[in-house]
């Protein structure tokens, strides 16, 4: 009887996300300091919370490769914006879209009207306007909601500073929230 296939070293799911991983090493992610150790950690773990949602696969690997551009809340950026290409090889079309999309919005004048369907998103990079399509509305909550919750559960003064307004923020949004991520919000953010 033949000997049983092995698996590969890494599964093929998780290719994008090793690539991913490399080139985070590569740009000094695991040097830049963030709250509960270094960039490469914090996406990690936004990565893993994203996972534990069931979150399909691009939106795994947005997750883990959300900062790159830098956020309205974190400028430090690995890649300008004008790199997208590069980063679109390593994880793909569909990923990349969706952390252009996170780096991209200017937080307040977006977050008001996010769960509304016609809702303006506003891009930090231009300054322009436009109605991103549902499933990317539904992505960036998503992402908006795992990347939080990772800094309010690991730094408790994040959560006593932020935690109210972002209870808030979660309940307006919690249409575009998968029921797991809506629950974490609760129960994270409740006591606030």
């Amino acid at each position: 009887m033949p000997d049983p296939p092995v698996p590969p070293a890494v599964p093929d799911g998780d290719a994008a996300a090793e690539r991913a991983l490399a080139l985070l090493r590569t740009l000094g992610a695991a040097d830049i300091a963030h709250p509960g150790g270094t960039l490469l950690v914090h996406l990690q773990r936004v990565r893993e919370q994203l996972i534990a949602w069931g979150a399909r696969p691009a939106l795994q690997l947005a997750g883990l490769c959300h900062a790159f551009y830098g956020t309205d809340g974190f400028p430090t950026a690995l890649l300008p914006p004008d790199r997208r290409a590069g980063l679109a090889e390593v994880i793909g079309a569909e990923a990349e879209a969706i952390v252009h999309l996170y780096a991209s919005c200017d937080r307040q004048a977006t977050y008001p009207t996010l769960a509304e369907s016609d809702g303006p998103f506003r891009d930090r990079f231009t300054g322009r306007l436009h109605i991103p399509q549902p499933r990317l509305r539904r992505d960036f909550a998503e992402l908006t909601a795992a990347n939080e919750l990772d800094l309010a559960r690991i730094d408790p003064a994040f959560r006593e500073a932020w935690g109210a307004g972002l209870l808030t923020l979660f309940t307006r949004l919690r249409p575009l929230l998968s029921p797991p991520a809506w629950s974490d919000c609760r129960t994270l953010l409740a006591q606030h």
